[in-house]
């Protein structure tokens, strides 16, 4: 595909502009000033139009030409953001980093490593996606996410993976300040608990088997779509359920949420940091 519009024509017009004559931008382009006015009159003839206006003592761009400046300097920015990628692709960096995170664990602190990754420089695009139970390694396996932080091991699929121990993640049993079960005694037995609906976080797997971990025998469900929406269903007093210690903290401390103890508690969950063991990209491997 041939077009009249070249890198070079635009380079022409976007110095002439800046230096404020042909003669200036011959000067910053190491140019004679007849190849700078041979560029531009060529520019003209392949596009059929009028760049500049000749009749005033100075040249001044013709309307046309100011919407051919204006739109060719986007242009001209965009390929030298190509070239800079690529060469950051040559280098082995991707040009962006997707990270799948557990719901079990707040976005936040994925930020104090994503600030240190900034500090390197790099332009990397990250983007960060949360999972709930299953769907973490499903993101991984599909190749939806790069990476993924505090993926169980109990969803953990077959494939070759590379991981890292993160710890544990432990869990309360927890039911809104107002819930009959709050004052109830301890520990509460599974026919106690399955009186009451259980708020259960949607498992986001789109082909491993989903998870339904914490749910008694026939309990009814509520299901939302996040840990934060269970956290918020049962502070509502909506349902009752097991929460990640982590991320009800603050509720407890208000007292929004109780901490219940139960006849058969939940142990904790040991969680990682993954990544495919054939991906050689730098950023992931940070």
């Amino acid at each position: 595909m041939h077009t009249a519009i070249t890198i070079d024509a635009l380079k022409v017009l976007d110095a002439i502009d800046r230096k404020g004559s042909f003669a200036g931008a011959a000067a910053e382009l190491f140019r004679v000033p007849s190849a700078i006015s041979y560029t531009v009159q060529k520019l003209e003839e392949d596009l059929d139009i009028q760049v500049y206006d000749r009749s005033g003592h100075k040249a001044s761009l013709t309307p046309a030409g100011r919407y051919l400046l204006e739109e060719g300097r986007a242009l001209l920015e965009a390929a030298e953001n190509l070239a800079h990628t690529t060469r950051q692709v040559a280098q082995g960096w991707e040009t962006r980093l997707r990270i799948g995170f557990n719901s079990l664990v707040p976005a936040e602190c994925l930020f104090p490593a994503i600030a240190e990754f900034h500090q390197l420089g790099v332009p990397v695009d990250v983007q960060l996606v949360e999972e709930v139970f299953a769907g973490t390694w499903d993101a991984l396996q599909s190749r939806r996410v790069d990476m993924i932080v505090a993926a169980d091991q109990i969803s953990k699929p077959a494939g070759a993976f590379t991981t890292k121990p993160l710890g544990e993640v432990p869990f309360v049993f927890a039911v809104a300040a107002d819930h009959p079960l709050a004052t109830a005694d301890e520990p509460l037995s599974e026919a106690e608990i399955a009186r009451y609906p259980a708020a259960v976080a949607a498992d986001t797997s789109r082909s491993l088997p989903p998870g339904n971990a914490g749910i008694f025998r026939r309990q009814r469900t509520l299901t939302v779509s996040n840990i934060d929406q269970k956290i918020a269903a049962q502070e509502a007093g909506l349902g009752v359920g097991w929460l990640p210690l982590g991320r009800i903290h603050k509720q407890l401390a208000q007292g929004t949420l109780v901490a219940k103890e139960v006849v058969e508690a939940r142990a904790p969950i040991g969680v990682h940091l993954a990544r495919h063991s054939d991906d050689k990209g730098k950023a992931s491997a940070q």
